[in-house]
């Protein structure tokens, strides 16, 4: 199947994911009302695990990927678990986790609260990462990487700092 076929298909399932998850968001709140947050929250829970299992494995990929020569049946094989692990999880989770996440966040109430402002400041720098290594998806794609190894293992560790500081502004709202 030529390349973009592959990422036309792989962009059209990516889609459909998403086009079910929201639809079945939009029918739980339509079905339960305000007795649907728990639901919205526990998909946006899995959503965001979805998103960070993502997160965390796309970099670990670029360590091994960095390393293995251009054009050799490994590099060919990183490409597809790379773009695979991108489209078809990374992305469509952190959509969802985005849509029920302003959602729960209209619905409790907490647009005035500092936590939650600092909360959307390191979501939104995990999805300025995200789109960083989209790029860097695409560039291994095309064979135009010009980053270390070295690198990437730095890299695989800001995930990990913006989630804790994520979940400790969550869990224990400090301010």
């Amino acid at each position: 199947m030529p390349e973009t076929a592959q990422k036309s298909l792989a962009a059209k399932r990516a889609g459909i994911a998403l086009g079910i998850t929201a639809f079945a968001a939009a029918a739980l709140i339509v079905v339960f009302g305000s007795a649907a947050y728990p639901w919205v929250k526990a998909f946006h829970v899995i959503a965001v695990i979805a998103w960070m299992s993502g997160m965390l494995y796309l970099p670990r990929l670029f360590v091994y990927h960095a390393d293995t020569p251009v054009g050799s049946p490994q590099s060919e094989t990183f490409k597809v678990m790379e773009g695979r692990l991108l489209n078809i999880i990374t992305t469509p989770a952190m959509a969802v986790a985005w849509v029920l996440g302003l959602w729960l966040a209209w619905q409790s109430g907490f647009w005035s609260a500092p936590w939650l402002h600092a909360k959307f400041a390191l979501v939104l720098a995990l999805s300025g990462l995200h789109g960083y290594l989209s790029a860097a998806t695409r560039a291994f794609r095309e064979d135009r990487n010009t980053k270390s190894a070295r690198h990437w293992r730095m890299i695989n560790e800001i995930p990990t700092v913006l989630m804790i500081g994520i979940v400790i502004l969550v869990i224990v709202k400090p301010f």
